[in-house]
């Protein structure tokens, strides 16, 4: 690898001021990626019963966005640590822009699919790069400071987004397609707000991308997650179609970790995991993508199906999870940056997500909204005191040159997480679903309409008959219970994991700083060889 020069004159601290108008098209950036998923989620039980489609195309149409993320999480962050981050930036910004077109006019399910890949694709840059550059700008001491900016955003984005789709869906002249437009103005905004605002040095070296080590991993996970979410109503768990893509997927990736182990610029530098705390937050990460994605991702559809709610109403009964999930995080980062003490809020945090998630196991069609209120402002409280504050542990422990890959790191097998939980849980929901359905019809006389199971559609519940539609209510309720309850054991082996990150002092200076110090010592190390030093980018 090419040996990095010292710049001539590190880059000095931000103040307040600078970091806050640094942050500002990061911030618009991030909204757009958080209403991507919460303007939708309460408008997608209206789309798919508009658009003809099943139950399993419901959970494609959340797992498509969530796998092209996933997938592509690794590549961004490798790239941020090679090549301009505003730029990359603004570039995930697009992709995300034109995914939403491709959404908004979609008149098939195939196509709304696709669209949702796009925007993946987009959001991973948006989820690996937003967190690298806020490490690179901001020491982690001070991080807490700024958690409640991120907080708000986040409580906004995901507050509104319900609320907005579910509008959007009741207003006849606007409709569901309006619920992708709408994401549009603000990722053009960030785009202008991110040329304007964001100015980083960039480090000029010959570098070489690796493109099989990427494949590879793009291909293997991707094999995996198209496995947990086609196994059980596409094609039964013991089939060849399980050997052929579980097995493949396995050799894939064995394949990308002989590759990643022998290139000198690897998307996932195998070495990271030396790091005890690198590792044992990307197992958290891991468990609490699964248990938080595979367990709340279906809520919407609870409160519409099983609670017979409107779009409108469902987003509102989301408040109290967000609220506790702002909450907590605000008030966390507050003291963590006062204190300079992390762990004790990962352990309550993955204590009290594991609680939340116990405590809606019990849910069904006729739970009361004040205990459901209850059982989720646990969860977001837990959520809030954890996930935020695993990436922090990590980015305080590694090198600056490592930012980007320990962060992206967190953030792939987090979305991994979530995908997988999202997948299987969705097909445990589709068919615990269609056995209650059955089981209700047959006791209450009803005559049970043929086909596959795993492709029973997603009601209207509109259009429903009385009978069917109390029979409909309790299966969903049932339904979603069970998936918490499977959602809980991931919370507490996370748990087991955060136990064991040792604490260590929150380090004073930024990445910025940290980078050019690194580059400093690299080259008195190296007797002062010359290479290519950073820039100002404006």
């Amino acid at each position: 690898m090419t040996a990095i020069e010292a710049p001539d004159q590190a880059p000095t601290s931000m103040n307040h001021k600078q970091i806050l108008q640094a942050m500002s098209g990061l911030m618009a950036g991030m909204f757009v990626a958080i209403l991507a998923g919460t303007v939708v989620a309460n408008a997608l039980p209206r789309i798919i019963a508009d658009l003809g489609a099943s139950q399993s195309a419901y959970t494609w149409v959340v797992t498509s966005e969530l796998l092209a993320m996933t997938a592509t999480v690794p590549l961004w962050g490798k790239l941020s640590d090679l090549y301009n981050k505003k730029l990359l930036l603004q570039l995930s910004l697009g992709m995300f822009v034109v995914g939403s077109l491709l959404a908004g006019f979609s008149h098939e399910v195939g196509l709304l699919i696709f669209s949702r890949v796009v925007q993946g694709i987009g959001a991973g840059g948006l989820t690996a790069l937003a967190q690298v550059v806020m490490a690179a700008i901001i020491p982690p001491r001070q991080l807490g400071k700024y958690a409640g900016i991120f907080g708000a955003v986040f409580a906004v984005g995901t507050v509104a987004g319900p609320l907005i789709g579910g509008v959007l869906v009741d207003t006849s002249w606007l409709g569901w397609r309006w619920c992708f437009f709408i994401g549009v103005p603000f990722a053009l905004l960030g785009i202008v707000l991110l040329q304007r605002t964001l100015k980083l040095p960039t480090v000029r070296r010959d570098v070489k991308i690796d493109f099989l080590g990427a494949f590879l991993i793009v291909a293997g996970v991707c094999s995996l997650l198209i496995w947990t979410s086609l196994a059980g109503h596409q094609f039964d768990w013991a089939s060849w179609q399980t050997a052929a893509l579980t097995g493949g997927g396995v050799l894939l990736l064995v394949a990308a970790v002989f590759v990643e182990a022998r290139v000198p610029e690897p998307i996932i530098p195998l070495t990271i995991f030396r790091n005890r705390t690198v590792t044992l937050t990307t197992v958290a990460s891991l468990l609490v993508g699964v248990a938080m994605f595979g367990g709340t991702v279906f809520l919407s559809q609870y409160f519409q199906i099983a609670l017979g709610k409107s779009p409108t109403t469902a987003g509102l009964m989301s408040l109290p999870m967000i609220l506790g999930l702002l909450v907590s995080s605000t008030v966390a980062g507050q003291i963590i940056s006062k204190t300079g003490k992390w762990k004790a809020y990962l352990v309550a945090g993955a204590v009290i997500m594991t609680a939340g998630l116990g405590l809606l196991a019990t849910i069904d069609a006729d739970t009361h909204f004040g205990l459901l209120s209850l059982y989720m402002a646990i969860l977001g409280i837990g959520v809030g005191m954890l996930m935020q504050n695993l990436v922090l542990a990590a980015q305080n422990d590694v090198p600056a040159t490592e930012l980007g890959a320990a962060t992206s790191v967190l953030s792939f097998f987090r979305s991994m997480g979530g995908t997988i939980g999202t997948s299987a849980l969705g097909a445990v929901l589709a068919n615990r679903v269609a056995t209650e359905m059955t089981k209700g019809m047959n006791s209450a006389g009803i005559p049970v309409p043929p086909g596959d199971s795993g492709e029973t559609s997603v009601p209207d519940m509109t259009k429903l008959p009385a009978p069917i539609r109390e029979i409909v209510e309790n299966a969903y309720g049932l339904a979603t219970a069970d998936l918490f309850l499977l959602a809980a054991p991931f919370a507490a082996l996370a748990l087991v994991a955060v136990v064991f990150i040792k604490e260590k002092p929150l380090k004073t200076t930024s990445g910025m700083e940290r980078l050019a110090e690194e580059s400093a010592a690299q080259a008195d190390s190296d007797g002062g060889s010359k290479a290519p030093s950073p820039t100002s980018v404006g």
